[in-house]
């Protein structure tokens, strides 16, 4: 099976029984000397997910509180795509509170971390990705129907033994592929409000960063982004770019039939990769930022100190890893593969309902980053089926600053904002931290809307269209 990883949908509702048990749950504090600052309250553990036909699935997470207020700060759970791409990566990569030293034995705080206004939750899922963990054939997931179920299974155990969290304003994240799973988990939650089950939620926002959401809207746009970037970059010949476009049509009638012809997922991933993808992966160009080359490292960056960090004994035993867990691997490829037949579902159409009742939306995508690229988020966003379309497509687009400089473009309407990064890949807390920080700090908190009103540092808004 033809594997595809970008780092990091609705079907009939299927009736199984889902849950957590408590029984195998273990978590303990995580010292200050491990990771961040001291005085900071740090989480990690298992909560184990029972659905049928699982035997021992058993999800990892990674809690950091905020820096400022624990009991009022919002709750924000973090979800790495791939998929089977580690949560843990992102935590110590990008946004979580230290990062990894060279030596891969000791760390330093994190200044941008995301706990520094917020508390937030990283999760290692689904069953075999990093520390998480399943032992039988029914304990790994095959789509987001069943990411979306288990997830807030998950968080239902999560305020149940945590119930000081059980009120703090909740968002889902999620990071690529985390495109898929964001808009599942926050849509199976946003049910879950509407039906009365478990624990209310409260949920108010899903943020997505360099995602895959609408395969169909995104792919026609590998050519352009591959040809007329921001940077100057040509990244494929114009013979390759005058096939890609000739391929196009087929490539979005496939993914199409796949929305109501599960059959046809894995033949239109394969047609697609192979005509729309292929030219500019055989470049040799970095495809999660256009203006580096991928060198030799798997995933086109040196992680090797954060393996070998959180493959240490000591590192384990802090982190209360079970021994069943395996060595940790920052992306599972048999995961990966597992999800073949998920790739090309479209999941921007769970997003409409959500906004329409209230919930905001951020889609930010960093504009050197080619397989997730901004023009093709931004073309979904414009594109999404919901009552404040017009208003949003309607709606100019800013220059968005920090207190450093500019650092963007949004546009913002009706509760979503979409966000091009300037100078940052497909990684954006790795590659623009403060910037990263202060637009989650921008989204989550409601001091400020500077999506809606931005200014320059002298005062000034800036529209661009």
């Amino acid at each position: 099976m033809k594997t595809n990883t970008i780092f990091q949908g609705l079907v009939p509702f299927f009736a199984v029984v889902h849950g957590v048990s408590s029984a195998r749950l273990e978590s303990a504090p995580v010292a200050a000397a491990l990771c961040g600052e001291e005085g900071v309250k740090q989480l990690s553990g298992y909560y184990k997910i029972q659905d049928e036909g699982a035997t021992d699935k058993e999800y990892f997470f990674w809690m950091a509180e905020s820096q400022d207020s624990p009991s009022e700060d919002p709750l924000i759970l973090w979800l790495t795509g791939g998929p089977g791409c580690s949560s843990t990566l992102a935590l110590l990569a990008e946004n979580g509170p230290c990062t990894v030293n060279e030596d891969g034995e000791t760390t330093m705080p994190n200044p941008s971390s995301w706990n520094s206004r917020a508390n937030v939750i990283w999760v290692d899922q689904p069953a075999g990705v990093g520390f998480s963990y399943g032992k039988a054939p029914g304990d790994f997931d095959h789509g987001e129907d069943a990411v979306g179920e288990d997830m807030f299974w998950f968080l239902q155990e999560f305020f149940a033994t945590h119930p000081e969290y059980a009120s703090n304003p909740f968002y889902v994240f999620g990071e690529s592929y985390g495109g898929h799973y964001a808009p599942s988990v926050a849509h199976r939650v946003w049910q879950g409000i509407k039906n009365g089950e478990g624990s209310a939620i409260n949920l108010q926002g899903m943020g997505i960063g360099n995602g895959l959401t609408s395969p169909a809207i995104q792919y026609p746009f590998y050519t352009q982004m591959a040809v007329d970037n921001p940077y100057g970059v040509k990244a494929v010949s114009e013979k390759d770019a005058a096939m890609m476009r000739a391929y196009t049509p087929a490539c979005v009638a496939l993914i199409d039939g796949c929305q109501d012809v599960p059959e046809m997922c894995d033949d239109a991933q394969s047609f697609c990769d192979e005509h729309m993808m292929a030219p500019y992966m055989l470049s040799g160009l970095n495809p999660y930022d256009v203006r580096k080359q991928c060198g030799d490292q798997g995933l086109c960056y040196d992680f090797s100190a954060i393996e070998k960090f959180l493959r240490l004994d000591s590192t384990r035993e802090a982190l209360n890893v079970r021994d069943d867990s395996a060595p940790w691997e920052s992306c599972n490829m048999k995961v990966n593969s597992d999800f073949s037949g998920d790739w090309m579902r479209e999941f921007d159409g769970l997003i409409g309902p959500m906004l329409e009742d209230g919930v905001s939306v951020l889609i930010y995508a960093g504009d050197c980053d080619w397989i997730c690229n901004y023009m093709g988020n931004e073309a979904w966003t414009l594109s999404l089926d919901w009552t404040g379309g017009d208003g949003f497509r309607a709606a100019p687009q800013i220059e968005w600053s920090t207190d450093a400089a500019a650092a963007g473009l949004s546009r913002s309407y009706g509760g979503l904002t979409f966000l091009q990064v300037y100078e940052a890949g497909h990684m954006v807390p790795m590659d623009q931290p403060e910037v990263a920080l202060a637009m989650l700090n921008a989204f989550v908190h409601e001091d400020a809307r500077p999506f809606e009103q931005p200014q320059h540092a002298g005062g000034e808004s800036a529209t661009v269209s």
